[in-house]
């Protein structure tokens, strides 16, 4: 079995609005800090949205302790998302995830202290042979390869589910998406759960 950071995933740093592992936009070696992290942790693995995507759950820093030592750093993840408050603004902009690809809609509170300590983590791998389907892969599609492409840190206990706008860009077939191969009756039984998590949250981001 072979473990590969993603470049995707790399966006997901402190200055970014998304969930983040502590300092990685510091120093690289702190993605193979989380990689061994990974392997710690993979016997907990469960499927995702659909096979060959696996969620492996590993240890969160919920107490907001969170040193520069690598003891400490192993368990030290922010959640980009954000608990809505009645009358909370919004902003947002429409661009693309990465290079090449088509733009989508990003929307997110606007808020000073953005990101908390989260309290549950899961880290979302897809096999090579996932990616290959539209060339995304950076290791051979081959059985055992393994890529990091998300960091799901959440602000409360539990499975956070996909965000629903992400599950409809792979399951209609947007550019960047990867194919759910749900029915229609598995797909709208996921959107059901991702709506009532996602429907009074959404990705934190600092005033502009």
């Amino acid at each position: 079995m072979q473990i590969h950071i993603n470049s995707f995933v790399k966006r997901q740093t402190s200055n970014s609005s998304y969930s983040h592992f502590e300092d990685v936009n510091k120093d690289d070696e702190n993605w193979e800090l989380l990689g061994s992290l990974i392997e710690a942790n993979f016997d907990k693995a469960k499927e995702g949205y659909r096979k060959e995507v696996l969620l492996v759950p590993v240890p969160s820093n919920s107490s907001g302790d969170c040193g520069r030592g690598e003891a400490v750093l192993e368990h030290c993840f922010y959640s980009g998302v954000a608990q809505l408050e009645e009358g909370e603004m919004f902003g947002g902009r429409f661009e693309s995830r990465k290079e090449g690809e088509t733009p989508r809609q990003h929307i997110t509170a606007i808020r000073g202290d953005s990101k908390i300590p989260a309290k549950s983590v899961q880290i979302v791998l897809y096999s090579s042979t996932v990616l290959a389907e539209d060339g995304d892969n950076e290791l051979p599609p081959e059985e055992g390869n393994w890529e990091v492409i998300s960091i799901n840190a959440s602000p409360t206990e539990g499975e956070m589910p996909i965000n629903p706008n992400t599950l409809m860009h792979n399951h209609f077939g947007s550019d960047g998406g990867t194919d759910t191969k749900l029915s229609d009756s598995e797909f709208v039984a996921m959107l059901k759960t991702s709506f009532e998590y996602w429907k009074d949250k959404v990705m934190a981001a600092e005033p502009n």
